[in-house]
């Protein structure tokens, strides 16, 4: 762990608990250095005296407030220390409230607070007291040069304070285009809060955070790796063709859309509290038949068996009829035949 940033106590009431206070969280992002693509040199920003353009070092930098235009008031480390002493060396808890009842968005920063020489009961105390109410303690703090609302928060053993924006600097997000509940155009059907409600329960799990990593920083990295094995170094890729954006007014359907989620992440107690709520609801219409003509023109479907079985029968019966005719006749020509024999005998 690094050396403390910042040294003074928490203050609630009478109580005072010394603590030190360290960053809780390092970036780790892309280190990339910018480079002059002429020669690939490095390129440097230098401090300079705006008044000769001479290099001016760190040494010999300090802070000042402008009053007037080109006007300054020197504020050293220590008159910013003398401004408000108490202001600068106290986190000064105002009110204890629910965690709930703070926003996500109002978080900020977090840090770890470590009890100083002689805190190491009261700050215990003070973590025991959060942890049995409930509560977070919410209070002010002078960090470097501005004055923090802050949130103590227990997590395990430790107390963390965490920097929350003030109200004023949230945005007001009035002025943006969100539906709202009774939006027509917006309108979430039950059967589709149904089904997101079975995908939520199908994709939830136990917070482990030992998962969750920076895919995409490991990707550029590999692809530095690729560059490097095959000799690009000093290649600059260029930019590909735009492909043809997406069109926004296309209607999804978020039915479709959700039962393909589904397939993914199944949730199978949610998804058989579906099918029974799927129930309850109004039978699908049922299909138009064809028409004859349309049913008769398919070359490849056979026809139906009782339709097959009347054609039978029809020429079955046409071919009795024009039998009874031709026995008729055989019958009168037997008849005229015989008085013949009987008349020759």
């Amino acid at each position: 762990m690094a050396r403390s940033m910042w040294k003074g106590a928490i203050s609630f009431g009478l109580v005072h608990i010394p603590v030190d206070m360290y960053p809780a969280v390092e970036t780790k992002g892309l280190d990339l250095t910018m480079l002059d693509r002429r020669d690939f040199s490095p390129v440097g920003f230098k401090r300079y005296n705006k008044g000769n353009g001479k290099e001016v070092v760190w040494d010999d930098i300090v802070k000042g407030y402008e009053y007037e235009d080109g006007e300054y008031v020197v504020l050293s480390d220590e008159d910013l220390r003398r401004a408000n002493p108490e202001a600068t060396q106290t986190i000064d808890i105002q009110a204890f409230v629910d965690a709930g009842d703070v926003p996500l968005i109002y978080y900020d920063q977090p840090y770890y607070l470590a009890p100083g020489k002689g805190g190491a009961k009261v700050y215990a105390l003070l973590r025991e007291t959060l942890r049995e109410a409930g509560k977070i303690g919410i209070a002010h703090v002078v960090i470097r040069v501005k004055q923090h609302l802050a949130a103590l928060i227990c997590v395990g053993d430790t107390i963390v304070l965490n920097t929350l924006r003030y109200p004023d600097e949230m945005r007001d997000a009035g002025e943006l285009k969100i539906p709202s509940p009774n939006s027509k155009t917006a309108a979430v059907t039950v059967k589709e809060l149904k089904m997101a409600m079975a995908l939520v329960e199908g994709m939830s799990e136990d917070w482990a955070p030992a998962q969750y990593h920076d895919s995409y920083r490991e990707d550029v990295l590999a692809l530095v790796k690729k560059k490097i094995k095959a000799k690009q170094t000093k290649t600059i890729t260029q930019p590909e063709p735009e492909k043809e954006k997406r069109t926004t007014g296309k209607v999804i359907d978020l039915v479709a859309l959700l039962q393909a989620s589904l397939g993914k992440k199944p949730a199978k107690a949610a998804l058989a509290a579906l099918d029974d709520d799927d129930d309850d609801d109004d039978p699908p219409p049922r299909k138009s038949r064809k028409p004859a003509d349309d049913e008769d023109s398919g070359d490849d479907q056979p026809p139906p068996r009782a339709r097959k079985a009347a054609t039978s029968g029809a020429r079955a019966t046409a071919t009795k009829a024009a039998a009874k005719p031709a026995a008729k006749k055989a019958a009168a020509k037997s008849a005229t035949k015989a008085p013949a024999r009987k008349k020759a005998a």
